[in-house]
């Protein structure tokens, strides 16, 4: 039965890449303008921004969402990819911080929208039926984390706002599915299951994974969760050699799309 499991999830997988509308080309370019930063750059060797955002189907031509782009790393990239013929929109939960730091952020990329979320209504300020993906990246942690309707609410207000057909890609940091539950509440790991239950609740079609940002070398069981490993390094001086050496942590690299 396992074998037979796997092999589904391999064909599903497979599917999933051989569908992709590719745009090396495109992407490539946006990652590699001279733009971004050197520590930005550093970090594509744990991220692989050209990889996924192929896998996840990204085209310039499209609007593109991003939900809680914080520092802006993945901004850096998708706000110039979309900026000649697509549209690049940042999109936080409602709220006069978050939105202002959003609005920092975008100044930088003329053009760029901003949005709002209110997971208690499952509705965005982005219109329904407007965008062509949704990505989020290692933020589906943090609405577990916050308990209640939090993460639900949000995936239904991803749905929402995508075309039938569009796309939502996630990245989160992976905890192996025989691990225990009770520590997706602090480690800032998640199952896949958990991630691919609260998308399919939402009405989504789970279309495939990419194991591009997977690191085996990752334990999952540290200190300080997640954040122990780098780019937090949350133990400061202790142990951080052996922690820059494991690099930063095992991240799954899920697909959904919204059913026409």
């Amino acid at each position: 039965m396992r074998a037979r499991i796997l092999g589904l999830a391999l064909v599903a997988m497979s599917s999933a890449v051989a569908a992709q509308p590719a745009d090396s080309p495109a992407i490539r370019a946006a990652v590699a303008d001279a733009h971004r930063s050197e520590a930005a750059r550093k970090r594509d060797q744990y991220r692989h921004p050209v990889e996924t955002l192929e896998f996840f189907g990204v085209r310039p031509d499209q609007t593109v969402v991003e939900y809680n782009p914080g520092g802006g790393w993945y901004t850096a990239i998708l706000a110039p990819l979309a900026s000649g013929h697509g549209h690049y929109i940042g999109l936080v939960m409602h709220g006069e911080k978050a939105q202002a730091a959003l609005a920092r952020l975008l100044e930088a990329y003329p053009g760029a929208g901003a949005a709002a979320l209110d997971p208690t209504t499952a509705s965005s300020n982005v219109p329904d039926g407007s965008a062509d993906v949704v990505l989020t990246f290692r933020n589906v942690h943090n609405l577990i984390m916050a308990g209640g309707d939090t993460a639900s609410g949000t995936f239904k207000a991803f749905y929402r706002m995508l075309k039938p057909g569009g796309v939502l890609g996630v990245v989160d940091h992976h905890l192996p599915e025989s691990a225990d539950s009770a520590a997706e509440q602090k480690s800032g790991y998640l199952k896949r299951s958990t991630v691919i239950a609260l998308a399919t609740a939402a009405g989504f079609r789970f279309a495939g994974e990419s194991s591009v940002n997977a690191n085996p070398a990752d334990t999952h069981a540290w200190p300080e969760g997640v954040w122990t490993l780098p780019p937090t390094l949350q133990l400061g001086d202790t142990d951080r050699a052996k922690y820059l050496a494991i690099g930063e942590s095992d991240r799954m690299t899920l697909k959904f799309v919204k059913p026409n």
